[in-house]
This record gives C-alpha cells, sequence and structure tokens, in this order.
C-alpha cells in the first residue's frame, strides 16, 4: 500500500521549498521597508519612538507608511494560504512542468506586486495581474486538490 508521502515528487518538492523560502524572504524585507519608510518620513506611532526627540508628534496616516503596510497584509493574506494549499498540492503528485512553475510565477507575480504597489508605483492594472496570478493559482491549486482527495 503506498503511503501519501510516498507520492512527492522531489523536483516539485524542491521548488516549493525553494520559491516559498524566496516569498518567506520577501515578506520579511516588508517589515524593513516599513521601518524606512516610517523614518524616511518621521511617521512613529509608538511613544517611547520619539521620546528621545520631543519635536515630534504621533502620525498614524502617513500615506507611504500605510501603503507598504497594505502591501504587507496583502501579503499575509494571500501568500500564507498559498504556502499550505501548495503543499497540498504537492501530495497530488502533479506534473512536474506544471507545478514548478506555478511556484515559480507565484513568487515572481507576488515580488512584482510588492514593487509595483510600494517601490515604483504604477497604474493598474499593473498591481492586480500581479494580485491575480497568484490568485488564480491558488485557485487552480486549490480545485485540483480538492478533486485529487474527493
Amino acid at each position: 500500500m503506498m503511503k501519501l508521502f510516498d507520492n512527492i515528487n522531489e523536483d516539485v518538492y524542491r521548488a516549493y521549498v525553494f520559491w516559498s523560502a524566496i516569498l518567506v524572504g520577501k515578506m520579511l524585507v516588508m517589515s524593513v521597508l516599513t521601518g524606512l519608510q516610517r523614518f524616511r518620513k518621521k511617521a512613529f506611532v509608538n511613544p517611547e519612538d520619539i521620546a528621545s526627540n520631543p519635536k515630534l508628534k504621533l502620525k498614524f496616516d502617513d500615506p507611504d507608511v500605510e501603503r507598504v503596510r497594505r502591501a504587507h497584509r496583502n501579503d499575509l493574506e494571500n501568500i500564507l494560504p498559498y504556502f499550505v494549499i501548495a503543499f497540498f498540492y504537492i501530495l497530488t503528485n502533479p506534473d512536474a512542468f506544471i507545478a514548478v512553475n506555478i511556484f515559480r510565477a507565484v513568487a515572481v507575480a507576488r515580488i512584482m506586486h510588492t514593487l509595483v504597489y510600494t517601490v515604483m508605483v504604477i497604474p493598474q492594472p499593473a498591481r492586480a495581474i500581479a494580485w491575480l496570478v497568484p490568485y488564480a493559482a491558488s485557485f487552480y491549486m486549490t480545485f485540483k486538490t480538492v478533486l485529487y482527495f474527493l
């Protein structure tokens, strides 16, 4: 009798781990970007952050800081579920070419999403496309996984 984890293609799994690690690194960079924006704009939200400089005031609504925070939140809302469904998808023994390219496309699109949302703001539909590619990929993997385990 074949066990569930015997079904995993090593190349697919390696691609999943590699591209997932890239996305984790990208998400970690978002915290740094938020901090950099706060210092650049002097938009601090905690009293201890301005205690050494009485000229500064707390600032909760800087548009540039909020833009980075929204992009980070979008990552949390989309990348974390992707990690789960992509792992489940691996258990379906998908075609290696398709799976590896899905993982690549998702990572590249999420990086592009961050770039067009926070670094070099580009008018729509750039951000929408960069969001839609990983969303559609996650939906596809969800559909294939549900059908496989039905």
